[in-house]
């Protein structure tokens, strides 16, 4: 079949598509899609024109704590007010981001109609745009909403569109993951996870830094500082739990079982995700975002501003890490996590907004304040002194 006939095979089925769906719309009647538009968005955003309407957003971390990035064809407006080259190379621009750590795509189709669907051309570039830079830690590919119009793109594109049969079938007949599980309440006297610094101080004889922060920290400062692509690898989901729930019990816990060193790492993720106030505390948050607006000359000043307000103790636990990254950062010869590498898995497991999920457009200013902290790290964390102080 030529692609002239794939093009016209794609119209009818849109067709039929908007005329299924023409009750349903006419209900909706406040749906207006070009004005779905950013609020936290600033104009002077390199893709303004594209990211203000939300087609493409971050949704969160999934289950493995992978970045779930989601593309919405609701929010595309008509093609004559969307430059589809420009949505390319925003899509490129975001992904960019995280495409060196393991990430999710979820594609919601509902919305694409004949008023606003790229054509095939457009669809063949992204195709050879998204060269294995972006599908080798692609983990998960979701498409929701499909219809008629998906399999004729499924016959053009099977190398881009793959299912995993077998992480299908073991996720058969398993609870639909959560967001963030609480601990029990009231939690556990050795309680590790989703409680609060202050809660495992007083548990833990006054000691300042979480034993798991520690003995992470500890693990990985001694075996996996030139190991390439720390912090860039999910692990078994299984192991995982199984690590947090020792934890919580207060059994101990020796890595060295696991003969995996992308497990302490994650589990250091997984702590700093699961506390009730993200490190750098919600009060902060504003300010970080902030960040890209300060003069580049500034920024540094700014950011250590922002930290000489934090809470005691959260000051010294931010600085307990810090301290770590920035060591990880000085191999980055052999392990190739930069402080910029760094900053993007760490930027949302330090700080994120007190209702929701931190949209896209906060990743820029997150990212940038977490990049300063390592880089500049003995700068910023000078001139307080306080218990507990650690130095490169």
């Amino acid at each position: 079949m030529s692609e002239i006939d794939f093009e016209e095979l794609a119209e009818i089925e849109l067709q039929k598509d908007e005329a299924e769906h023409a009750v349903m719309e006419k209900r909706k009647t406040s749906f207006t899609p070009a004005t779905c538009e950013d609020t936290e968005l600033s104009i002077n955003h390199p893709y303004y024109d594209v990211a203000r309407h939300g087609i493409v957003q971050l949704a969160g971390d999934d289950n493995s704590g992978r970045r779930v990035i989601t593309f919405s064809c609701c929010r595309m407006p008509p093609s004559h007010q969307l430059n589809h080259s420009r949505l390319l190379e925003y899509l490129r621009y975001t992904l960019d981001q995280y495409v060196e750590n393991d990430y999710t795509l979820v594609y919601f189709h509902y919305g694409l109609n004949s008023r606003n669907k790229p054509s095939l051309n457009w669809l063949q570039s992204a195709y050879k745009e998204f060269d294995r830079k972006y599908k080798k830690n692609l983990k998960a590919l979701y498409v929701v909403h499909p219809t008629n119009f998906i399999k004729i793109l499924w016959n053009i594109f099977k190398p881009l569109i793959r299912h995993d049969e077998n992480l299908r079938d073991k996720q058969k007949g398993r609870p639909p993951p959560s967001a963030k599980v609480p601990p029990p309440r009231p939690p556990l006297p050795t309680q590790q996870f989703g409680v609060s610094l202050q809660y495992l101080k007083d548990k833990n004889k006054g000691q300042l830094i979480p034993p798991v922060m520690e003995q992470t920290v500890f693990y990985l400062k001694s075996k996996g500082l030139r190991v390439e692509g720390l912090f860039r690898r999910s692990a078994s989901i299984q192991t995982i739990k199984e690590v947090q729930k020792l934890y919580n019990q207060g059994k101990p816990v020796n890595f060295d079982d696991y003969g995996d060193i992308h497990i302490p790492a994650v589990i250091l993720k997984t702590f700093l995700r699961e506390l009730p106030q993200p490190l750098l505390t919600f009060e902060s948050y504003d300010q970080i975002l902030g960040i890209t607006s300060v003069e580049s000359s500034l920024r540094v000043t700014s950011c250590k501003q922002v930290i000489q307000g934090l809470p005691e103790h959260n000051y010294v636990v931010l600085k307990y890490l810090i301290c770590f990254l920035h060591m990880v950062s000085q191999e980055s010869i052999y392990n190739k996590m930069t402080g910029s590498n760094l900053a993007c898995v760490f930027g949302l497991n330090l700080i994120w907004p007190p209702e929701g999920a931190s949209s896209l457009s906060a990743l820029n200013p997150l990212n940038l304040f977490t990049e300063l902290l390592i880089d500049f790290y003995s700068k910023i964390f000078s001139s307080r002194t306080v218990p507990g102080d650690i130095l490169p």
